[in-house]
């Protein structure tokens, strides 16, 4: 697609906003339906285009999938339902689909092959093949299973207790789908709290699963029944119109059905520490995922230190709040975020590369960046390197700029927000 020339030197943004359904639940939703037993039924459910390559990987894995609008219909029989593919799994750009995926695939006793495309070829898999290769499953790939492709030959599991190495809701949550399927009880425990996404669809699907303090305990051979999914906005897409309502001159946003789970809320907490003008109206009717109405004004903002356990709370959000930290009086320090290295891009190089493209004083560290604000952007040709959330986050900086910005490879954004510019344009004022 060629680069896009991008909305610049607005007046405001205003109105309101449903955003759509969270990435992480939709793809949990159809897996679950999946390897549950009756017709699951999703509403909300996220079109874009990793939830969709999850869809076509369980159709290849003989399961039935009905969709009607944002609606689907998932017909499952259990993990035992799922039957050899007849073709390559093929997961696009999604991390998730393929690292939860080897978790269900470890266990079930037929040979599969995985493949995605560039950006997962350069992502690390060794994270997860590892731990399953130590309860019974049989996975090579290049490099010794570490990249893609990657076959499985799942089959006999035995438990696992296991400390993951660094903190990952998709590690944590392929080794608890390869341990409903393990002989035993298997551990797994977390160095800090990640999304807990996983846990929750597993009680709405009627199986058990304990978590004391970030010790997580699931018993295998588990039976799960048909449940049916709502599925919350997702926050990680509701921050790019935080920060925009937030920097925007005169800007008031209504964001709509936003979720609200606690291991997802950081980047509430870092506008909030930020002095961003925000208001909170939670649902308290949603039991199965919290979620409100979230209200941003424009607002003046002042640098902090975002680290430690905050961190997996926001490591989607991280290039968006570097865009904030551009438009804050003073520095904002982001550490400990090394992890932001093996997304779709190297997000610390990305992000600083193309935010200095703009004008703005941001420089990397080892595991982070140092911005300093506040700076004054301008215009230029930006890429998002074929990363979602680095072209939305350049999107929302052209905003504030007088000149012309052009964005290259700007398809990418349809990974998990195929309407985001004309949410947006309905915006701007």
């Amino acid at each position: 697609m060629a680069a896009l020339t991008l909305k610049t030197d607005i007046g405001r943004l205003f109105g309101e906003v449903t955003i759509p359904g969270d990435k992480s639940i939709s793809h949990r939703s159809v897996m679950f339906g999946s390897v549950a037993h009756g017709v699951t039924t999703v509403t909300n459910f996220l079109k874009g285009d990793d939830c969709l390559s999850t869809i076509s990987c369980f159709r290849k894995l003989g399961v039935r999938i009905e969709e009607s609008n944002d609606q689907l219909r998932i017909f499952g029989n259990g993990f035992e339902g799922l039957t050899e593919p007849n073709e390559l799994l093929d997961v696009g750009n999604s991390g998730t689909t393929i690292r939860l995926l080897m978790g269900i695939l470890a266990g079930r006793p037929f040979f599969s092959s995985l493949i995605g495309d560039e950006s997962i070829g350069k992502r690390p898999m060794t994270r997860v093949t590892n731990p399953l290769s130590n309860m019974g499953a049989k996975i090579d790939g290049r490099h010794n299973g570490s990249y893609t492709p990657l076959s499985i030959r799942g089959g006999h599991l035995e438990s696992i207790n296991y400390t993951l190495p660094v903190a990952s809701a998709q590690v944590k949550s392929a080794l608890i789908l390869a341990g409903l399927q393990a002989d035993g009880v298997s551990q797994i425990i977390e160095p800090a709290e990640t999304r807990d996404h996983t846990e929750r669809m597993i009680r709405r699907f009627g199986g058990k699963i304990e978590k004391d303090n970030k010790v997580i305990t699931v018993k295998g051979g588990q039976k799960l029944t048909a449940a049916s999914i709502h599925v919350p906005g997702d926050i990680s897409s509701a921050a790019f119109f935080l920060v925009a309502g937030a920097i925007i001159s005169g800007s008031e946003i209504h964001l709509k059905n936003v979720g609200l789970n606690s291991t997802r809320t950081g980047i509430i907490e870092v506008l909030q520490k930020m002095g961003a003008d925000l208001e909170i109206h939670e649902n308290h009717d949603n039991k199965f995922e919290p979620t409100g109405d979230l209200i941003i004004k424009s607002s003046s903002l002042k640098g902090t230190i975002i680290e430690g356990d905050l961190i997996p709370k926001l490591i989607d959000e991280v290039p968006i709040i570097a865009l904030m930290a551009t438009q804050a009086e003073g520095d904002t320090i982001i550490k400990d975020a090394e992890e932001l290295k093996v997304k779709e891009t190297n997000r610390i190089d990305t992000v600083v590369q193309e935010l200095k493209k703009l004008g703005a004083s941001i420089e990397a560290t080892k595991d982070g960046m140092v911005i300093h604000g506040k700076s004054k952007l301008h215009g230029g040709v930006v890429s998002s390197h074929g990363d979602h959330r680095i072209g939305m986050m350049l999107a929302v900086a052209a905003l504030l700029s007088k000149e012309e910005v052009l964005l290259e490879k700007p398809e990418a954004i349809s990974v998990s927000y195929p309407n985001f510019f004309e949410h947006l344009n309905n915006l701007i004022q």
